[in-house]
């Protein structure tokens, strides 16, 4: 016990001083804190807005030793963003200028595993950060990124638009409508700045395997290499979703944190539908080896949305933002990505 609050106490006081020593030199920019910098998001936007001039510290569970390594966060601090008390000592230690909060449990299938603890972490969670910026950040702009998902399903060919109601089919999009509906509340109730999106799906480089798209490019590599059968399992491929590259969407964070409007939700999205079977088809065109495709009923959510394209005509109007890299660029980035991962088999 004695050790545990002796390193508590180490990396508080070091929190500190990186914390006065990034002072309001505005050389050097806003301090941005975001939380989840760890995770596949938390790269890209760390690396962006720190190439913007932004100064950028981190806060999770998960140390993001890359990201400190080549410099696009300044700072990191250990943070259970669950824990009020805690989420309150780390927003007084670095007074940031910005938040991002992107902490969360991020799977709609896991969500069905552990429903209260995917509740905890994306509602609670949210209420833990905007509470403690109530208490020690009121003038910061707090940007809670929310999920498309919470939409629920919408009318093949239609545009979903902010004004529809939520209507969550999972667990993950039930917390994801709280946490919007909490981030609404503080804006509205408590005056902060806090800015909502409701964030389509994207992809990228550094996507965990356990998601559709990366888990298709990963099973490609993989056989690619000759460490599994040409079969790629796959899910329901009759959904349609709206992608956007990750890149694009960090640079409509960035663009929301300037123009976004306190209280109001953005969807940020391309605003075209591509179906899930045109994807994998795409993957499998790409692949350098024949490529059969199966159904596997293990990879098929207990619900699902069978059809979501939103409208991304606030987003444009209010900050001139767009998509603009292309899906077939976007694919080639996530294939090429995971060829390099997966190693060649042992000799023999």
């Amino acid at each position: 016990m004695e050790a545990a609050d002796s390193l508590r106490a180490d990396v508080a006081r070091d929190a500190r001083l990186l914390a006065a020593a990034l002072g309001h030199d505005p050389v050097q920019g806003r301090r941005v804190l975001v939380t989840g910098a760890n995770g596949f998001v938390g790269h890209h936007l760390a690396r962006a807005w720190r190439d913007s001039g932004d100064v950028m510290i981190g806060v999770g569970l998960d140390r993001p030793d890359d990201l400190l390594d080549e410099g696009a966060l300044e700072a990191w601090q250990p943070c259970d963003v669950t824990d009020p008390a805690e989420t309150t000592r780390m927003l007084r230690t670095f007074g940031p200028d910005v938040i991002v909060h992107l902490a969360g449990q991020a799977s709609a299938g896991r969500s069905f595993e552990d429903p209260l603890g995917t509740y905890r972490t994306n509602a609670l969670g949210t209420a833990s950060v905007l509470e403690g910026v109530r208490h020690e950040a009121r003038t910061a702009r707090v940007l809670v990124v929310g999920t498309s998902e919470s939409y629920g399903p919408q009318p093949p060919g239609s545009r979903v638009a902010e004004d529809v109601p939520l209507a969550p089919v999972s667990p993950y999009a039930l917390s994801k409508a709280a946490a919007d509906s909490i981030a609404e509340f503080y804006a509205r109730a408590h005056g902060l700045h806090v800015i909502r999106t409701r964030s389509f799906h994207h992809i990228g480089s550094g996507q965990a395997p356990h998601l559709a798209i990366p888990g298709f490019a990963s099973q490609i590599a993989a056989m690619e290499r000759g460490r599994s059968a040409p079969t790629l399992r796959v899910g329901n491929l009759d959904v349609i979703r709206d992608v956007t590259h990750v890149r694009d969407v960090v640079d409509a964070y960035h663009l929301l944190i300037e123009r976004g409007r306190p209280g109001v939700a953005y969807n940020v999205c391309r605003g075209e539908g591509t179906r899930l079977s045109e994807i994998v088809h795409g993957l499998c065109e790409r692949a350098k080896v024949p490529v059969r495709i199966e159904v596997d009923v293990t990879r098929i959510r207990p619900a699902d949305v069978p059809y979501l394209v939103g409208d991304p005509a606030r987003i444009h109007g209010e900050t001139g933002w767009r998509a603009t890299r292309t899906l077939d660029a976007s694919l080639d980035e996530v294939l090429e990505e995971w060829r390099r991962k997966v190693p060649m088999p042992a000799p023999g």
